[in-house]
Formats: C-alpha cells, structure tokens, sequence
C-alpha cells in the first residue's frame, strides 16, 4: 500500500534522510586505496549511531530460507559488483576501484535511503562516464516525479537516458517507496514506459536509484545470497535519493 506521508512523518523522514547525507559525507572524506570495506562500513555505523539513528540494513531479512540477515551497516559493492556486497576485512580497496555504497538510516520510526559511486584514484574516460551517466540518470528521471505524472513516467526517463548513452540497466532490482518501513509502494524500476503505473501525490516519498551497468544487463547472484554481479564483468555504477513529492518540484532528501 502507498502510504501519504503527513507533515510531522515528512520531518521524521528529513532527520533521518540527514543522517543518511551526513554519513556519505564522512565516508567521501574517508575512502582511500588500502582500507577494506569492513573499516568503511564501522565508520559509516559509527557516524549514525553518534546522530541517532540506526543502520537499518544489519540484521535486515528477506524471509527466504537459506539467506541469512544481511550482516552490515552498509552494502559495499566494487567494479563488477552492482548492489549488496558484503563488507568484509579481507576485501581491500584498490587504487583506480569503483566503490559503491548503499545505506539506509533509521531514526524517529522512518528510513532515509541513498547510495554513492567513489572513485578511488584514477579511472579510464569510460568509467568516468558510467558515474556520470548513472548520477544524471537520477536526475532526468526525478524530473518527472511530480503530481499527476505517473511512476512509469520516471522509469522511462531513466532508461531512455542510460541506453541513449550507450549503457544498460539492471531489469531485476528497482527503486521503491519508502518510510516507517525501508521497502514500501510503489516499486519505482530504473526502465519503462511512461503513463504506467500509478499516478504521483504529494507526500509520497520514494527511493530513486538508477544501477546502470558497462555491458549488457545480464547479472548473477553469487553463493552468500546478496551480492549481485554483472554477468559479463563489466563495471557497475549506483545513484539514489530519497525525494518527496511536492505540489511542484520534488525535493531531495539525501543531499545536504
């Protein structure tokens, strides 16, 4: 069910969503070549505890038999790796690496929700692209999301732009709504056709998170049951914001 978020829930959302922005923050200023990902994740769960609020994704269970609850605060995925990997201290942080996180903030009973692209060192003018692409993508889909446009209205811009650019979307993983709970109505896909889907109200609150990939969209899940990968091992980047739906412009949670 889509859930009308009301003015006192939007600013639970806001707090919560600021702690997500400040952790990036922290974690922009912290990344180098050399740390493993375990160090990455303690300090991005350091810094929410120290603002109140708790990584939502540790302990987060998806209900199928043999997954366990996902073990970290944060999913760090590098290169080929698209979403979920798990921190770990024998995963070592290369220079010229792509690193993708993704981490969602509980605070006050609500979820803010954003991941990033670092780079690490140096990359080729392609990968460079691929970040862009992927970053932009959020940005021509969220032009849409306004009342009376419908969620497919955003998918299709997303897609439109990431193949325009020579680059393809992952088909099986999608934004969604989000609040008192981290996955709500609707599913927001990062590929579409516009006029599908439901139509938009202010107070909607929505995770927007293109995951654009180098080659073809084809992924694989590996063994832990989390880390998904691209199948032909090309490179993978991630972009979210939690944005609010307004009586015009939507706006932007996750960034400070």
């Amino acid at each position: 069910m889509v859930t009308i978020k009301s003015a006192k829930e939007i600013e639970c959302m806001k707090e919560a969503c600021r702690v997500v922005a400040l952790v990036y923050k922290e974690l922009e200023e912290k990344i180098r070549p050399g740390m493993s990902t375990a160090e990455l994740d303690k300090i991005a769960e350091i810094k929410m505890r120290e603002l109140g609020a708790i990584p939502a994704q540790k302990g987060y269970d998806v209900g199928i038999r043999g997954i366990p609850p996902y073990p970290a605060a944060t999913c760090i995925s590098i290169n080929d790796e698209v979403i979920h990997g798990i921190p770990s201290k024998n995963r070592i942080i290369k220079e010229g690496d792509i690193v993708s996180i993704d981490t969602v903030a509980l605070k006050n009973g609500f979820h803010g929700d954003a991941a990033r692209t670092f780079v690490v060192g140096s990359v080729s003018k392609e990968i460079e692209k691929l970040i862009k692409v992927t970053k932009q993508a959020f940005f021509e889909g969220i032009q849409y999301a306004k009342p009376g446009n419908r969620v497919g209205d955003i998918s299709h811009a997303i897609g439109e732009y990431v193949y325009a650019n020579g680059f393809s979307v992952v088909q099986e993983f999608q934004g969604h709504g989000i609040g008192r709970q981290m996955h709500e109505d609707p599913g927001v896909p990062n590929d579409g056709k516009a006029g599908r889907g439901i139509r938009l109200e202010p107070g909607m609150t929505l995770a927007v998170e293109p995951m654009v990939i180098q080659g073809k969209h084809d992924i694989l899940e590996l063994e832990d049951g989390w880390t998904i990968i691209t199948k032909d091992g090309s490179m993978s980047a991630h972009y979210e914001n939690t944005i609010l739906i307004t009586e015009k412009e939507p706006e932007i949670l996750t960034i400070l």
